[in-house]
C-alpha cells in the first residue's frame, strides 16, 4: 500500500489511475459526504459511479442527474447563504466531477478523482458553518487513507 499523507501524494496517486478508476474512487470520496446531499437522484448517481458493472448509459444518466442538481443549487452572488444548501451543491458538483464523461473533459490533465476530492472538501467547509462536528482536516486524511487502500 502506497503511503499518502499529503495532497501532493494524493494527486500523484490519482494521476496514476485509469479514467474508470478515477471515477470509482472519486465517487467513493463523494460517498463519504453523501449525508450532506438532499437529493436521492444524486445519491443513486454516486452509487452507480462506484459500481464496477455500471453501463455507459447508466453512467451518463448518473452524470446528468448530478450535474443538473449542481446547476440547480448554484447560489447567485449577493444572496443570503444557506450553508447546508451550499454543502448539498458541492456534493452534487463532486459527484458530477467524478462522473464526467471522457468527451466532456477539457484535457487529460483533468483528473475526475481530484476534482471530486476538492468539491467534497468544499462541501465539508460549508457544513462546518452549521455543524461543529464537521472537520476539513479529517476529510483530507480520510481521502488519503481511501486512496492508499484503493491503489494498494
Amino acid at each position: 500500500m502506497d503511503k499518502i499523507d499529503s495532497d501532493q501524494d494524493l494527486r500523484a496517486a490519482l494521476d496514476r489511475l485509469t479514467p474508470d478508476q478515477q471515477r470509482r474512487l472519486g465517487c467513493r470520496f463523494v460517498q463519504q459526504v453523501m449525508h450532506l446531499c438532499r437529493d436521492e437522484r444524486v445519491k443513486r448517481a454516486i452509487m452507480t459511479g462506484i459500481a464496477d458493472t455500471a453501463t455507459p448509459s447508466e453512467l451518463e444518466d448518473a452524470f446528468r442527474a448530478a450535474r443538473a442538481r449542481a446547476v440547480s443549487t448554484y447560489t447567485d452572488c449577493g444572496k443570503d447563504t444557506d450553508w447546508l444548501e451550499q454543502a448539498d451543491h458541492f456534493v452534487a458538483a463532486a459527484a458530477a466531477a467524478a462522473l464526467t464523461p471522457d468527451e466532456v473533459l477539457l484535457s487529460d490533465r483533468h483528473n475526475r478523482a481530484w476534482k471530486a476530492a476538492v468539491q467534497v472538501r468544499m462541501a465539508v467547509n460549508c457544513a462546518m458553518m452549521e455543524d461543529d462536528s464537521a472537520d476539513e482536516g479529517q476529510i483530507a486524511r480520510s481521502q488519503y487513507a481511501l486512496a492508499a487502500e484503493f491503489v494498494g
